[in-house]
């Protein structure tokens, strides 16, 4: 080799070098003429022998993502939307206001209803003083004024009364206890006629206090029913809230597998947005089944922060105690590696070379997921490769 190819060799080999050494899996001719790995090799890397576990038969179901909680605000009186807090996907507080009807007319209506509880209490003043004039002064014992006054009300008040009392055409008792018990009666109605008053006031607020939507707790609308402007009636939506940042996943189980499930549980499940797999925990089971499909609703939670969101499609596997169990391969979660949507491992063969395997999992087992197949008992895999980590490298010094 002349000097200048030399040269023009050492060159090329230090660019290479400088601008390669980032990227795995890039090597550059040596001087003299070795090419050498500058990547990882399996020696690198924990090597486990595949075991083999005993496993329940499990059913994949489909299920929606819905939110923890959902409320549809409606109408509770006819009226005019004046107020709206926001449209579809605006977030609120608890106890905001999210919707207000006009109330001119329930508070014109309210101003009456004050008016006539003050009259009636005027009523009640009236009717406690009557009561204990009668009391102290009944009038069996006032002089008749009807009568007028002079020899009239005197012959009446010193002749007739007595004359009548002795004549046995009236009792001055059974009078003067007549007296008391109708001024005392006056007193109770005028009281009733203030609670009537007081209880139309307490109908018009409680009205007024349904003109407006308060937020139950906090969370985001989902979809609204109504414009401000629209005249709705009432039991008319308004608002349909939900509190997305707390998710379950709804799922409706055949009631065969329902023996397998108990509340708190953890199964596995999928999401659909990039086939993220993730443990859902069992928070309520319905206590009676679909008459018609024959399926008991369950609701699993899902994790603060995962990837789903309200109506998103979600597969849970429901263990199937009463299907017998089977010996399959598993795997440490580490080990599986995803191309697009696909699960692999890099199995290592006899030459010590790695070979990235295509494999179908099943069920999640702790930190173990379960395959189905491509995979067999005995095999040697990577324990934890390294994210990049290309087909076909081999141990240290081999080539």
């Amino acid at each position: 080799m002349s000097r200048n190819k030399l040269i023009a060799l050492l060159l090329i080999g230090s660019v290479g070098v400088a601008v390669g050494a980032p990227e795995q899996g890039f090597s550059v001719p040596s001087p003299n003429g070795v090419v050498p790995r500058s990547t990882p090799n399996v020696g690198d890397y924990a090597v486990i022998s595949v075991e083999s576990r005993a496993v329940g038969a499990v059913t994949t179901l489909g299920g929606t993502v819905v939110p923890f909680r959902e409320v549809t605000l409606s109408a509770q009186l006819p009226g005019r939307v004046v107020y709206l807090r926001g449209g579809e996907g605006d977030w609120f507080e608890d106890k905001q206001v999210l919707a207000v009807l006009g109330d001119e007319d329930l508070l014109a209506q309210r101003r009456a209803a004050v008016a006539d509880a003050a009259n009636a209490d005027f009523a009640v003043q009236n009717a406690r003083v009557q009561f204990s004039r009668e009391i102290y002064s009944g009038r069996s014992n006032r002089p008749n004024t009807e009568m007028g006054m002079g020899v009239p009300s005197m012959f009446d008040q010193f002749f007739t009364k007595p004359m009548a009392d002795m004549s046995g055409l009236s009792n001055p008792y059974m009078d003067r206890r007549a007296e008391v018990y109708g001024a005392g009666t006056n007193v109770e109605q005028a009281q009733a006629a203030l609670a009537r008053a007081q209880a139309r006031i307490e109908e018009l607020d409680a009205k007024l206090r349904d003109t407006r939507s308060i937020a139950p707790f906090a969370g985001v609308i989902e979809q609204k029913f109504a414009e401000v402007g629209d005249t709705i009636q009432p039991g008319q939506p308004i608002l349909k809230v939900a509190d997305t940042r707390n998710l379950q996943i709804r799922v409706e189980v055949p009631a065969r597998l329902m023996p397998g499930l108990r509340k708190g549980m953890v199964i596995p499940a999928k999401l659909d947005v990039g086939n993220a797999r993730i443990e859902a925990r069992i928070a309520q089971i319905y206590p009676i089944a679909d008459t018609q499909r024959h399926t008991v609703t369950v609701k699993l939670d899902l994790t603060q922060g995962s990837q789903a969101g309200p109506g998103m499609y979600a597969e849970v596997q429901i263990p199937d105690v009463s299907a017998s169990s089977s010996s399959l391969p598993v795997v440490p979660l580490s080990a599986v590696v995803w191309r697009g949507s696909l699960p692999a491992v890099f199995v290592v063969g006899a030459d010590s070379r790695s070979e990235l395997r295509m494999v179908r999992v099943g069920e999640r087992i702790g930190n173990s997921f379960s395959v189905l197949s491509g995979l067999n008992v005995g095999e040697r895999i990577l324990a934890a490769p390294a994210p990049g980590l290309a087909d076909g490298w081999g141990q240290s010094g081999s080539e």
